[in-house]
């Protein structure tokens, strides 16, 4: 019989809430959501930082989907879907944005 070392190092366990960058904002915003070249959807905006978003919206998107959110009275912003839970869906930036001026 053949037995073999092996090194192994256990991580100690982290909040997996802790994961995001920065805090989201409870917000309730009207929107609109579409993928890259689509129509799109109406959405609302339930949460949101300066890095990511989660909203609901009737759209069939897959995770992985490059997006627009179009807020009102802003430029449009694009974002990458990270997860889909039912009609909701949560959304990284590309780029960071702006919150000043945004209201519930």
């Amino acid at each position: 019989m053949n037995f073999r070392m092996i090194k192994a190092r256990i991580e100690e366990a982290r909040d997996l809430s802790d994961r995001r960058r920065m805090a989201r904002h409870p917000v309730e915003i009207g929107a609109r959501v579409r993928e890259l070249g689509a129509e799109g959807f109406e959405a609302k905006v339930l949460n949101i930082s300066t890095t990511g978003f989660m909203a609901e919206a009737e759209g069939d998107f897959e995770v992985g989907t490059r997006i627009w959110l179009i807020l009102p009275g802003r430029e449009r912003a694009n974002a990458l879907v990270r997860w889909i839970a039912g009609n909701r869906l949560g959304a990284e930036f590309a780029e960071p944005i702006s919150l000043e001026g945004l209201s519930a």
